[in-house]
């Protein structure tokens, strides 16, 4: 049976910092990054509860849907459209505290109202996106960008 990673408790630098040393412990020793990004996706979900956490890893001239945690999710984005091709198109992590207002929002789900999109770099190249979606506004802010930059250096590609 899995470990329940889940410490909803302390603030949320304090939580980041908790959850760290776990992914860590989950990713060691495991070369693959399909397991990898499906651990990672598990834990921060299950930490923070957030409506939707998944990868999206770069496929020729596509964004195509990784591993995730939440409702189904869009299959395909190209790049520059809509916050996950944005965040890659620009190789920099986007903080969205309203999609609404995010000029060519895509929505796949309309329960979403906030986004936090980190791209996952090798060799000055985006080989992947953190894409974390959120049922409330203003979610995300500079803790969750810090944390979420250090923990998707994590993976191995």
């Amino acid at each position: 049976m899995a470990e329940d990673l889940s410490i909803q408790i302390g603030t949320k630098k304090e939580q980041y910092e908790s959850l760290i040393p776990q992914i860590k412990g989950l990713l060691e020793g495991e070369e693959d990054i399909v397991a990898n990004m499906a651990n990672m996706a598990a834990a921060l979900w299950q930490q923070f509860r957030w409506f939707w956490v998944g990868f999206y890893i770069v496929r020729k001239d596509q964004l195509v849907l990784g591993p995730f945690q939440g409702p189904i999710a869009c299959t395909r984005i190209s790049k520059g459209r809509g916050v996950c091709g944005t965040a890659w198109e620009k190789a920099e992590t986007l903080v969205v505290p309203d999609v609404e207002a995010f000029p060519g929002h895509i929505a796949c789900s309309s329960l979403s109202r906030s986004e936090i999109v980190v791209p996952i770099i090798k060799d000055e190249y985006v080989v992947a996106i953190l894409d974390i979606d959120s049922e409330n506004l203003d979610t995300f802010d500079e803790t969750d960008k810090h944390y979420l930059e250090q923990i998707v250096a994590l993976l191995h590609f």
